[in-house]
């Protein structure tokens, strides 16, 4: 029996964000893609959301001090 990783407690929420939202994002933060703290093909989160190399991740984690804390990766053998 296969266990869904994505329900874990552990495990924040992952959204891969279209090209459009990735564009925003980066302007907001005025940085090139390349410069984001990439996360792996071959990461089970990556594998199970369908993620493919080059695709920016929104991770929203909580926080009992933050409330919800985002961050963003992209995805990188």
């Amino acid at each position: 029996m296969k266990k869904d990783i994505l329900k874990h407690q552990l495990v924040p929420e992952h959204v891969i964000l279209s090209e459009e939202e990735a564009e925003k994002v980066l302007k907001e933060m005025k940085i090139h893609a390349e410069q984001l703290p990439s996360i792996r093909t071959d990461d089970p989160v990556v594998k199970a959301i369908g993620a493919k190399e080059g695709d920016i991740l929104k991770i929203i984690r909580e926080s009992p001090t933050a409330g919800k804390f985002v961050t963003y990766r992209i995805v990188q053998d």
